[in-house]
């Protein structure tokens, strides 16, 4: 696509969706303002979160957009790559959950890092996945040394 779609694309989903959204946000404002039962309220509050996360993904995608390209390198900073690599994981979950009727899932990530990947005291990341997956019904496994970290995700899944 070139600058000129991508800044054309960019200006719609401004002027558009993310308009739109914002009414929204104004509109479901005033219903909460107006509203007296606090059950009634805090779906509202919850609908107008849902709204301002919707806003921050058009308003990121519109960044996106507008932000100079070169088609020839794929140059992500660690944000940006873990956010495009969170998509693709999020669709090819939500791809095999919704679809293909299985019972079970493996993921496994490898790298050809340097290794050393191991739980450490007052670091959380990876006892947080442990403990998400534990939490799933599944298991975890991870291999780190020289040649790089390999890590295994076993899980059951909920039967259709």
């Amino acid at each position: 696509m070139s600058r000129t779609q991508r800044v054309k694309l960019a200006q719609e989903l401004h002027d558009g969706i993310a308009q739109d959204l914002v009414g929204l946000g104004y509109g479901l404002d005033s219903l909460l303002f107006h509203e007296q039962d606090e059950a009634k309220r805090a779906a509202l509050r919850s609908m107008r979160l849902d709204i301002n996360t919707l806003i921050d993904k058009v308003r990121s995608e519109i960044f996106e957009l507008r932000a100079p390209h070169n088609a020839d390198v794929l140059t992500l900073s660690t944000p940006e790559l873990a956010q495009e690599l969170s998509k693709v994981f999020k669709e090819i979950i939500n791809n095999i959950t919704e679809h293909s009727l299985a019972t079970h899932l493996d993921v496994t990530f490898s790298d050809n890092g340097i290794g050393g990947a191991e739980e450490k005291s007052n670091h959380y990341g990876l006892q947080g996945i442990s403990e998400r997956i534990s939490a799933l019904g599944g298991h975890m496994h991870l291999q780190s040394d020289f040649s790089g970290t390999h890590v295994a995700i076993s899980l059951d899944l909920l039967t259709p």
